[in-house]
């Protein structure tokens, strides 16, 4: 494992040293971090299309990245995902996600989201890059909690519709040698083990559909986040760092109530501040020989993200395990030949 990194998309502002991409990645190298991911969406740090249209330009990128003693680890299209599907009634909510002259343009978002998307791919390639973070987007979140009950089919009928508009994105991204990491999210249709299993079905079990595992979303849906490591362990070849807890109430669980951040009994906190077993995560993902980035992702309701980044990258180095290139109880071996293998068994 690599790290560790961090997710620019939280930090950059208006004022230094937020502000630009040499600024923010001299910031980040002096905290601790090795590499950077890169929200595509933010001007501040990199042109998107120019990226995928010129390799000049991604090299310039990379050389400022380079300069300040970091490495890109991916980049994210995470608010371009969100549009490749959405539901109508989320239309208006979402058109800070697109260029302004598409406001309230359904399917011209929709369009731009998937340009943007074959565009990653291609920047993706220009920067050596060999995995993509994003979100799937959604067309059946509104019947998650089912009432009244579903219609027979449509579940089915989603997901076909869903793998129909990534199947032409994931195919661009396999033309570059590219997987798509699809962060598993509230919000999304793709949301956890299950969901995920039906789109792999309905793509056909396409070979560039793969994970970003973030555990902080499975602490707030009360899933077994270690387990999915187990179940999950293949398609894993991005993750996020962050923490968070849940402290249900009397008053209020799962969902919420509606209330802000600070007040739900299930929200994101730095990391080391609440409930993720990270040891046991770390442990697992060293198992399995999970071989990309740590990188940090801060979205904590209490604490100043350039703490949360301080003690995060401090975290983050302390957790990482070094992979040992020999058992323990080698001093002990006799070692052996197949004479000696078949002496002991008691065969002739």
């Amino acid at each position: 494992m690599k790290g560790p990194a961090i997710f620019l998309a939280q930090f950059l502002g208006d004022d230094p040293p937020f502000n630009n991409l040499k600024n923010i990645c001299e910031w980040a190298a002096g905290l601790g971090f090795k590499g950077v991911q890169i929200p595509t969406w933010d001007s501040r740090v990199i042109d998107l299309q120019q990226a995928a249209e010129s390799k000049t330009y991604a090299d310039e990128i990379q050389g400022v990245v380079k300069e300040a003693g970091l490495t890109i680890t991916e980049l994210s299209t995470h608010l371009q995902g969100q549009l490749v599907a959405v539901h109508p009634a989320y239309n208006e909510l979402f058109d800070g996600f697109a260029p302004k002259s598409l406001s309230g343009d359904s399917k011209g978002k929709t369009a731009w989201a998937v340009q943007q998307l074959k565009y990653a791919a291609q920047a993706s390639s220009n920067f050596d890059l060999n995995a993509h973070a994003t979100f799937s987007g959604a067309l059946l979140w509104h019947t998650m909690y089912p009432w009244p009950q579903r219609t027979p089919g449509l579940v089915e009928t989603g997901f076909k519709e869903l793998a129909k508009r990534w199947k032409p994105i994931l195919d661009e991204f396999d033309s570059h040698g590219v997987d798509v990491c699809y962060e598993i999210h509230p919000g999304e249709d793709l949301h956890d083990g299950v969901s995920f299993e039906r789109f792999l079905e309905a793509t056909n079990h396409h070979p560039r559909a793969n994970l970003l595992y973030d555990p902080s979303h499975f602490v707030l849906q009360q899933l077994d986040y270690l387990q999915y490591i187990d179940l999950y362990h293949d398609y894993i070849k991005m993750f996020h760092v962050k923490d968070a807890e849940f402290n249900p109430t009397g008053r209020s669980g799962v969902y919420g109530g509606y209330q802000d951040w600070i007040d739900r009994p299930g929200r994101f906190r730095s990391l080391g501040d609440g409930q993720v077993d990270f040891m046991g995560i770390f442990s697992k993902l060293a198992q399995y020989d999970f071989d990309g980035w740590a990188v940090m992702e801060w979205e904590c309701c209490l604490k100043h993200p350039e703490d949360g980044a301080r003690e995060g990258a401090i975290f983050i180095e302390e957790h990482i395990i070094r992979v040992t290139d020999k058992a323990f109880d080698d001093f002990a071996g006799a070692g052996s030949d197949e004479v000696l293998n078949k002496k002991i068994l008691g065969i002739d």
